[in-house]
C-alpha cells in the first residue's frame, strides 16, 4: 500500500514507532527511522536503537535510514527531514510518535517536567511537520499520522504535562488538516492503547492498577501499526482530520468538542440567574471526572 512512498517515524527505535516502521518498510515505503535513543524521562543520547530498526527493515529486504536528531528543536527537526529529503528524494509520510514521560501530579510539577514533555510531544510534532509541510505541499500530496492520547482525550491522574501535549496535538493535526487540504496533504491522529515503555513506567499501587496494567500488556504495539499505514496510503485519501483509538482489535472513531447543550435568555444573563436557571439546565448533560479507564472499562478483544 504504501511503494514508492517515503516515511519519516519519529521516536521508532522501539515501541509503537518501530513496529509502524516495520509494517510500512514492508507495505513498501523507504522509512528514515528517528530516535534519539534517549532514556524515558529523555536524558542521554544513543544511536543504537535507530540503527537497530534499519538492520532489521533491511534484513527483510526494505529500504531504511537511521536518524537521531532530537524533535524538540527546530533546526534538528528541519535537519530530520533533510536527511529523507536527501536520502530518498522526498517525504510522503510523516509519523509523529515520539515522546517523553515525566508524570507528577499538578501541584508537584516542576516547570522542567512540564517543558520537557510540551517540548518533544507538542512542540516535536509542530516542528517535524512544519519542515515536511514545504516539500508536501509542492509535490501537492503528503499524510501527517499524529499520536494522540485519551490522557488529553478524555484525561488521567497525573499527566498535566503529557496530557495537555496530547490534547494540544489533536487541535494542531485537525489545523494542519484544515490548512493543507486544498494542496492535497492530509493529517489524521491515533490515540493508541499499547505496552510500551512508556506504559510500562506506570506506578502500580493498588490491584485495580496492578489488573489495569496486566490488560494493557495483552495490547501489543503491533496492532497499531495497520491503522498508521492505512491513513498514508492513497486509499484513505478521504480521510482527513479525524482522531482514532486503537485498542487491542477494536477502532474507535472519537468524538471532537461540539455544543451539548444551549439555554439562552432575551434579556442576557447575570451571574444571579446563571446560578438559579442555566446551570440547572445545563447540568444533566455535564461531564464527570473521567479518567480514561472509566470510559474504556471492558477488557481488550
Amino acid at each position: 500500500m504504501l511503494e514508492g512512498k517515503v516515511a519519516i517515524i519519529t521516536g521508532a527505535g522501539g515501541g509503537i514507532g518501530r513496529d509502524i516502521a516495520l509494517l510500512m518498510a514492508q507495505q513498501g515505503a523507504k522509512v528514515l527511522v528517528n530516535d534519539v535513543g534517549a532514556s524515558l524521562g529523555g536524558e542521554g543520547r544513543n544511536a543504537g536503537p535507530a540503527q537497530s530498526v534499519v538492520t532489521e527493515i533491511e534484513t527483510a529486504g526494505g529500504v531504511a535510514a537511521a536518524n537521531t536528531d532530537s524533535v524538540a528543536d527546530a533546526s534538528n527537526a528541519k535537519r530530520i527531514v533533510q536527511n529523507a529529503l536527501d536520502a530518498f528524494g522526498r517525504v510522503d509520510i510523516v509519523v509523529n510518535n515520539a515522546g517523553i514521560l515525566r508524570d507528577r501530579f499538578f501541584h508537584k510539577m516542576s516547570d522542567d517536567e512540564w517543558d520537557a514533555v510540551l517540548k518533544v510531544h507538542l512542540y516535536g510534532s509542530y516542528y517535524v511537520s512544519r519542515a515536511a509541510a514545504e516539500p508536501m505541499k509542492a509535490q501537492a500530496s503528503g499524510a501527517f499520522v499524529n499520536m494522540t492520547s485519551t490522557s488529553g482525550l478524555i484525561g488521567n491522574l497525573a499527566q498535566a504535562n503529557y496530557s495537555a501535549a496530547k490534547l494540544g496535538i489533536a487541535g494542531l493535526s485537525k489545523s494542519i488538516a484544515l490548512d493543507l487540504d486544498k494542496f492535497g496533504v492530509r493529517s489524521n491522529c491515533i490515540a493508541p492503547f499499547a505496552w510500551s515503555r512508556m506504559i510500562s513506567s506506570i506506578k502500580v499501587d493498588s490491584d485495580e492498577q496492578a489488573a489495569r496494567v496486566e490488560k494493557i500488556k495483552q495490547m501489543t504495539p503491533a496492532k497499531i501499526a495497520p491503522l498508521a499505514v492505512f491513513l498514508a496510503s492513497d486509499s484513505a485519501r478521504d480521510v482527513n482530520g479525524q482522531i482514532f483509538a486503537v485498542r487491542n482489535n477494536e477502532i474507535f472513531l472519537m468524538s471532537q468538542p461540539r455544543p451539548v447543550r444551549s439555554v439562552q435568555r432575551s434579556e442576557g444573563w447575570t451571574p444571579q440567574s446563571i446560578a438559579e436557571h442555566a446551570i440547572p439546565a445545563l447540568r444533566p448533560s455535564f461531564h464527570s471526572l473521567d479518567v480514561s479507564a472509566d470510559v474504556f472499562s471492558w477488557d481488550p478483544v
